[in-house]
């Protein structure tokens, strides 16, 4: 698969999240392996506005390349201006948000309501890829509805005015997360156009990256929620993939140093209380799977500082230690 100069073949990707993709936890993921990686979704409007936080969201580092700012908004003129200004905090490539389901980002008519309306899509993505010199992607949904599934039409209208690729959430605006995400359409719009397909939507283990890479002929496979907490999950998804095996659990003892270092890039980017405070997020994930963790999760998200957070941590990994191996299986 190749956008622009980024080239990757059976990439695995980390989707864009919001308040969970930011820069630390892209450098975690790429660490083990993702090969793009994308931000959080940053509003247009926020962007022009100059608002704190839109602008903090286009801060990038060198060592999570290849890496894409996403964009979301229904203002033809703001979304303009924005792609101009994520283009200057230097990605390898634009992707625009057509896809996020949530009420309040499609009451502006942002998002997934632009699905019911490809022509306004279309302009917006024009207008966005004759702006900037940057490759312009598109993720979206496969329709607002169910019963209005639009997306191998909408995918060739994007590809028509030069999108450079398109991801695709195999559920409907109207599903949210609920449901199984239908994987049968990413065939369908292979067909349909020639710009590189991605798939996104219940991808949870190695053996789902698998699945969909043999299923489906996508030519990316995109990891979201599975990915909070467990950036493991990109390593085991390539080794599985290289070798067919069924991946090792990771030891707890990486997952303990990995969640601490996570938390120290965090607190290298953010003021202490915000950063251990939004970090919270991530403990369910490094500690799942590991024997009487409930405990150790609920002291550390009660804490307030990183000394406090890497002893309990540390003396949880102590307890592990003189677990017998056939508990921790």
């Amino acid at each position: 698969m190749r956008i622009g100069t980024v080239d990757v073949d059976h990439g695995i990707l980390l989707a864009p999240m919001e308040d969970v993709t930011d820069l630390p936890f892209r450098m975690m993921c790429k660490r083990y392996g993702a090969d793009i990686v994308y931000t959080e979704f940053i509003s247009s409007e926020g962007l022009v506005r100059d608002a704190r936080r839109s602008l903090e969201k286009l801060r990038l580092h060198p060592e999570e390349r290849p890496v894409s700012i996403q964009i979301f908004g229904g203002n033809l003129d703001v979304m303009v201006e924005a792609a101009k200004m994520a283009e200057a905090a230097g990605p390898d490539f634009i992707d625009i948000n057509f896809g996020c389901w949530v009420k309040n980002v499609v009451a502006r008519n942002a998002g997934a309501a632009l699905l019911k309306e490809p022509d306004t899509m279309q302009a917006l993505t024009k207008a966005i890829v004759d702006a900037v010199k940057l490759p312009v992607t598109v993720k979206t949904r496969l329709g607002w509805s169910r019963d209005s599934i639009v997306i191998v039409d909408v995918a060739r209208m994007l590809e028509d005015v030069g999108a450079a690729a398109l991801t695709v959430h195999c559920r409907t605006r109207d599903m949210g997360h609920d449901g199984e995400a239908d994987w049968t359409w990413i065939p369908r719009v292979k067909q349909a156009v020639n710009i590189p397909v991605i798939l996104n939507g219940d991808v949870k283990t190695p053996q789902d990256v698998k699945r969909a890479f043999d299923t489906t002929g996508a030519d990316a496979v995109m990891v979201g929620r599975a990915a909070i907490g467990h950036p493991f999950l990109f390593k085991k998804a390539k080794d599985y993939l290289r070798t067919g095996e069924e991946p090792a659990e990771v030891h707890h003892r990486e997952k303990i140093s990995t969640c601490l270092e996570h938390l120290r890039l965090e607190l290298e980017y953010k003021p202490e209380r915000r950063a251990i405070h939004e970090f919270r997020k991530h403990y369910g994930g490094y500690l799942k799977g590991l024997p009487n963790n409930s405990l150790a999760r609920q002291d550390v998200v009660r804490m307030d500082s990183y000394a406090e957070i890497e002893d309990r941590l540390m003396r949880f990994a102590g307890e592990l230690d003189q677990t017998p191996a056939s508990v921790l299986e």
